[in-house]
């Protein structure tokens, strides 16, 4: 999402290509984009003067703001000269207003800047954003964090691939997304969390019969589709052969997993396995329906977490999606949170960079935990309080120890949030079959290679 929070790409791609195109046509003050390392680092923030940091942040809900202020809090008491600017908005709001503000003349110094090409990939291209290898020769995040981690938030300088190349963010936080479950509910339909896809949807059909809506869903947005079709896809297909599919070195959306997937989705609509009208229906409001009672399950990302442990304390659990057999390893899509980057026209790049190292340091990582969020890398003193974040804790502990994390499928294209989510609302609303939304993607998918 981040994320959203999380999650996805933005889903106004025209205008992003139009800004994009502007700002980096000849004669446009993109023409020679600013997006050089500095040749020289500078980390005594006490002796930068009195600054005023921007930063522009997504981090709007339950634990994460909590998060984020303390660590704000925290980092003006150990620099007073340094006051910080906040602007937070919901993710969805932060992705369509942060083009144009990183395109204008005095941008934010830093901003999470959502991975894949559909964002990051897109900033870069456009010499927006900084790279950050030269203050990570200073700080060591690629020695702190795993490479799994860093390489989703590199892009090569002409931004033509994800994965590889400068170093353009930092995350906070780890995230996957799974299931959540109403333990009273189950109790009194007679169901266990359910140990396979089969199990599953035996709980599924019981909640149906018994009146009850199975999965709580939401998706106006059309992201939502997207990871609950991700999951069930990671149920159907071969996790390797995902995250070539993602990152563009193989397969076919329409290979014959990935359809089977697309059915399933369209299988549990027809069966009217979710809430009524979910098209019309916030992605952001979903878990509030769901802490309400309106659903036995809901496919989620740890980061709504906090926020259900706050409203639901003992009723609610978290699980990694069941795997296609009682016993086997489960996969997912997460990863990690949007990623904290500087912006390439940034007044104060050392004092930016020193900021994003302060808010992902061990001691942040500490106090993500103390505000029920899951950090990127282990807490060195504290440990998650509660039911439900002790869940998401082992889960996300299970799914690495396993590799069984892939990556988000909006980083597949800059427009794969609308030319995948449209026709996946249209296959829930019942209004187009599971080959020609796969022929969708995929007619979207091969035109992005064939530009790359």
């Amino acid at each position: 999402m981040p994320t959203l929070t999380r999650r996805g790409a933005a889903t106004a791609a025209a205008a992003l290509a139009t800004l994009l195109a502007t700002a980096c046509a000849p004669g446009s003050s993109g023409d020679k984009p600013e997006s050089k390392a500095p040749a020289a680092v500078n980390t005594d923030v006490a002796k930068a003067g009195n600054v005023t940091l921007t930063v522009w942040d997504q981090e709007v809900q339950g634990g994460q703001k909590k998060q984020i202020e303390e660590l704000n809090k925290r980092f003006e008491a150990k620099y007073p000269n340094v006051k910080i600017k906040r602007v937070s908005r919901s993710f969805s709001d932060l992705q369509k207003t942060l083009r144009l503000a990183l395109s204008g003349g005095s941008p934010p110094d830093v901003v999470e800047a959502n991975q894949g090409y559909a964002s990051m990939a897109q900033y870069v291209k456009a010499g927006m954003l900084l790279p950050l290898d030269s203050y990570d020769q200073v700080y060591g995040w690629r020695k702190r964090y795993p490479k799994g981690l860093t390489d989703l938030n590199s892009v090569t300088q002409d931004g033509k691939l994800i994965g590889s190349g400068n170093l353009y963010g930092v995350s906070l936080n780890g995230e996957i997304v799974g299931l959540y479950y109403n333990k009273e509910k189950l109790a009194k339909l007679g169901v266990q969390p359910p140990k396979s896809w089969a199990e599953f949807d035996q709980a599924l059909a019981t909640a149906k019969g018994k009146g009850e809506v199975p999965i709580a869903f939401g998706n106006l947005e059309k992201l939502p589709a997207m990871q609950l079709y991700g999951i069930l896809q990671d149920g159907a297909a071969d996790k390797e052969a995902v995250r070539k599919l993602v990152f563009g070195s193989g397969g076919s959306w329409t290979d014959a997993p990935n359809v089977q997937a697309a059915q399933k989705l369209a299988d549990w609509s027809k069966k009217g396995y979710f809430t009524k009208d979910a098209n019309a229906v916030k992605w952001d409001d979903t878990p509030v329906n769901f802490a309400k009672g309106d659903g036995v399950f809901m496919f989620g990302g740890t980061w709504w977490a906090s926020e259900l442990n706050d409203k639901m304390k003992e009723k609610v659990g978290f699980m990694a999606p069941p795997p296609a057999q009682a016993g086997a390893p489960s996969a997912t899509m997460g990863g990690e949170s949007l990623p904290w980057s500087i912006t390439s026209k940034s007044k104060n790049p050392d004092v930016a960079a020193a900021y994003i190292n302060f808010i992902t340091s061990p001691e942040a990582m500490d106090v993500s935990v103390e505000t029920g969020n899951l950090p990127a890398l282990a807490a060195p003193s504290k440990q998650p309080a509660g039911p439900l974040l002790k869940d998401v804790s082992t889960a996300w502990a299970e799914l690495s120890k396993n590799d069984g994390i892939t990556p988000y499928l909006d980083y597949a294209t800059p427009t794969f949030t609308d030319a995948f989510g449209g026709p996946l609302q249209e296959l829930v609303a019942g209004r187009k079959p599971a080959d020609a939304v796969m022929k969708a993607a995929q007619d979207d998918y091969s035109a992005f290679q064939k530009k790359k």
